[in-house]
């Protein structure tokens, strides 16, 4: 997190439950940040929160994998404008001018599923099959975008990155 960020916008659909809030305001409270809960029901409510969240300074954007693609590369240019870097949870937003994403691999996602094909197929039983999470994520950073809002992302940073776009 940047040194003047204060207050970050965890954005999410609305209806659907944050369940991530809780553990959102906690690390913020431990890094100095407020949350400001930010529930958007389409892109006209999305960029005029926005507009009234960049009102202030010192903010920057958490966008919740919950929120639709074609929403999420809505926000990408919002958050450009108003200067407000933004962490999103789909590699293919950085890509498109996010500044940072991080998620768990799809490669991981589809191993997984076809493990799960493969034991139904042989005679498992699906409430003898475990639930199972993600284990292995990507962070990926996009030079570009952080240069452009003004920031230096640390070499110890970069390294951890799985990718950089430049």
């Amino acid at each position: 997190m940047p040194p003047n960020i204060r207050r970050v916008a965890y954005i999410y659909p609305v209806g659907v439950n944050p369940i991530y809030l809780h553990s959102v305001e906690t690390a913020a409270l431990s890094l100095g940040a407020q949350i400001v809960a930010m529930p958007v029901s389409d892109a006209a409510g999305m960029k005029a929160a926005i507009e009234a969240f960049a009102a202030e300074p010192n903010g920057g954007l958490l966008q919740t994998p919950g929120i639709a693609d074609t929403a999420s590369l809505e926000l990408i240019p919002l958050a450009a404008h108003y200067r407000l870097p933004a962490i999103y949870g789909r590699r293919f937003l950085s890509a498109n001018g996010g500044l940072l994403s991080y998620d768990s691999d799809p490669a991981e996602w589809v191993r997984g599923g076809l493990t799960y094909v493969d034991r139904l197929l042989r005679g498992a039983k699906v409430s003898d099959l475990p639930v199972q999470y993600p284990t292995k994520f990507r962070l990926v950073i996009n030079l570009t975008t952080a240069k452009a809002l003004g920031l230096s992302v640390p070499t110890s940073i970069l390294l951890r990155a799985d990718e950089v776009i430049e």
